[in-house]
């Protein structure tokens, strides 16, 4: 079986390798979570959020991918398994049946919350070990800040 072979430094690759894993993890998390609510999401802003919650999805499976495919191209195997998602996200839980709009968005702003403060810690973690890792957990970021302020002033 061929194996690719990565360009950094054990240590370095190390660094990346958790980095790019627990990103993948919340995204791919983020973006069920955001979908969960997008089908269960009831209220006079019902339309507005269900969309917005669209964009979330979107975003999310985007990096996701992204990441993914960084990990794969650096020799590590990523792992976007169910049972790897639950055990190792850092979104808290979501909630079940029917979610009025104010609470759809306020998950929302938590989850992103969750999900941004650990993609900060990437980004710093992976600066010096892959600024190319480095570069699209930066990217990723910003996307998801976007969401997070779009949703933070949504509820006021």
């Amino acid at each position: 079986m061929y194996v690719v072979k990565s360009p950094l430094s054990d240590a370095n690759l190390k660094t990346v390798s958790e980095a790019l894993q627990g990103a993948l993890v919340d995204l791919v998390d983020l973006a069920l979570v955001a979908k969960q609510i997008h089908w269960n999401v009831v209220g006079q802003r019902f339309r507005s959020v269900h969309l917005q919650l669209d964009e979330v999805v979107a975003l999310a499976r985007k990096h996701a991918d992204t990441v993914a495919e960084r990990a794969a191209a650096l020799g590590v195997s990523p792992d976007g398994r169910a049972a790897t998602v639950a055990v190792g996200s850092g979104i808290g839980v979501t909630p079940e049946g029917w979610v009025d709009d104010t609470t759809a968005v306020g998950t929302l702003v938590e989850a992103l919350g969750a999900v941004i403060a650990r993609m900060r810690e990437r980004v710093t973690a992976t600066g010096e070990a892959d600024p190319v890792s480095q570069d699209i957990l930066i990217a990723a970021t910003a996307g998801l800040e976007k969401q997070h302020w779009m949703f933070q002033a949504e509820n006021g």
